[in-house]
């Protein structure tokens, strides 16, 4: 019965993690964003002391239930493990002695890199931030050409429940990344199960600590066991020596599969103050240091080089190519530091955007801001009330905003370039970027008789990229949008004028 509500319970919550990254409609009711505020780490970055407690507490007293059914990755481990009995339905695992140098060294490192800033290994082995990765990069995409099969069908009918949607890659890089930890820890699931919670995750270490002195432990009835192996051959977490009558409870994750598979009732998930009870764990001190090892590579991409030929005009040439010293980060990311020092890639951010402005930086942050979310105006502009990125990011590296606050948070600021403008070099009328600008940042100024050029109050810009966005020039914009290390708060010139015209009435 255990096995059954904890198999339920996990692919419930499975599925509504995965849908509400998928869930491009908002089909799905806003208290969902809690789904992701419930893993370790999202809570230990967001010094979310409530969340944090509550999950040290339940493993202390229950075990490692986090990473049985809350943790996406565990579960994803686990419907890899079942599809691999289907497929080879004598398959048997074997007790194998504790990785504990590996495990503690990988842990060590973890906390070293996210110490010295480089997150990009924190976010690298969460496990969430690493099935976010995954929902986002992989999932996601096949998701939406399934909408777009569906509205392709419907559409036929005069049926417009469904609508398309562009599917593009938001990163290279992180669409890598992602196929290499699906591909690579479903391996290991396919052969061993467990192999990556309890060798390689830093949550998975944590919790394993503390589920060694939990109060209620999967024990042997002694006077009924004939050791005859049945537990350790169900055992994904091959932490079962039947032999010796031992579980290592550190790798424990409390499936309860054992407890099912006896066929002699002689396993039984107890508390361990119990008289009949039988508890012994294993001293998990052998370490096999021919296998398994943990290898951290560094990633890179080589960025093929695309030649632009220069536009033709009426005497003039495009001079200045767009070069961003700084990249933008998305709104309610204080400053540059802490988003590096919060961030965990999950890209929930990424895949929730409306816009689709949002996508993972590959170097622009520096090596320890792999995979953070950056600002990108080829497919859109970040919408002037839009406070969406703020609202469900789980570890705070992107605050939450009221549409107020989005109106006066700068991210960056505007830069206009003369030579690449259509006005300069081929005199023709636009004033498209100042038709986009939600604050007047841009406006139109006379130029040559009846045409008219931009003008910027970059003190006055939010950084939406309104104006980058629907520059007509090519292949370089005339107008773009340089990010700031440190977000400002801003007062506006229309909101000003607003006032003085109300005092001027008498108001």
């Amino acid at each position: 019965m255990l096995r059954k509500i904890r198999i339920a319970f996990s692919i419930t919550l499975f599925s509504l993690i995965t849908l509400y990254f998928l869930d491009f409609r908002e089909l799905l009711p806003q208290s969902l964003h809690f789904l992701a505020k419930i893993q370790f780490v999202p809570a230990l970055l967001s010094l979310n002391i409530v969340i944090l407690l509550s999950l040290v507490l339940l493993t202390f007293v229950f075990g490692r239930v986090y990473c049985s059914s809350i943790c996406p990755m565990g579960i994803y481990q686990d419907i890899v493990g079942w599809l691999s009995k289907r497929v080879k339905r004598k398959k048997r695992y074997t007790y194998s002695p504790a990785k504990t140098i590996l495990r503690w060294t990988t842990l060590l490192i973890v906390l070293l890199a996210f110490l010295f800033g480089f997150t990009f290994l924190v976010g690298l082995l969460d496990p969430y931030g690493a099935y976010g990765r995954i929902a986002t990069h992989l999932f996601r995409p096949v998701y939406l050409a399934g909408n777009n099969l569906l509205e392709s069908i419907f559409t036929q009918f005069n049926n417009y429940t469904f609508f398309r949607v562009g599917i593009y890659s938001l990163s290279v890089f992180s669409t890598f990344i992602a196929l290499f930890t699906l591909v690579g820890v479903g391996l290991l699931a396919w052969r061993n199960g467990r192999t990556y919670c309890n060798t390689l995750c830093p949550v998975g270490t944590v919790l394993g600590f503390i589920s060694r002195y939990s109060l209620f432990k999967v024990q042997f009835d002694n006077e009924k066991c004939n050791s005859c192996g049945l537990c350790a051959m169900k055992c994904k977490a091959s932490c079962i020596d039947s032999k010796k009558l031992i579980v290592d409870y550190s790798r424990c994750i409390n499936c309860f599969n054992c407890v099912e598979a006896c066929k002699r009732d002689a396993m039984h998930y107890k508390p361990i103050w119990s008289k009949k009870a039988s508890v012994k764990e294993a001293i998990v001190v052998d370490v096999n240091q021919s296998k398994r090892r943990f290898l951290t590579s560094t990633f890179t991409t080589g960025m093929a080089a695309t030649s632009l030929l220069a536009q033709t005009t009426t005497g003039f040439s495009l001079k200045r190519e767009l070069k961003r010293q700084q990249p933008i980060a998305p709104p309610g990311v204080q400053n540059i530091d802490r988003l590096l020092q919060k961030c965990i890639s999950c890209h929930l951010c990424v895949t929730k955007c409306p816009s689709h402005v949002i996508k993972p930086a590959l170097f622009e942050y520096g090596l320890g801001g792999i995979m953070q979310p950056k600002l990108y105006f080829d497919h859109g502009f970040c919408s002037y009330d839009c406070t969406v990125c703020g609202d469900v990011c789980p570890t705070g590296a992107i605050l939450p905003l009221t549409k107020d606050e989005k109106h006066h948070t700068q991210m960056g600021q505007v830069n206009f370039i003369i030579e690449n403008c259509i006005v300069y070099y081929d005199e023709t009328s636009c004033g498209a970027c100042s038709e986009h600008c939600p604050t007047q940042a841009v406006s139109m100024v006379p130029y040559k008789g009846a045409l008219t050029i931009p003008h910027i109050e970059p003190s006055i810009c939010v950084g939406c990229g309104g104006c980058e966005y629907v520059c007509p020039a090519v292949p370089f914009k005339a107008i773009y949008v340089e990010g700031l290390k440190e977000q400002q708060t801003i007062e506006l010139v229309h909101e000003e004028k607003e006032e003085h015209v109300i005092d001027g009435f008498g108001f």
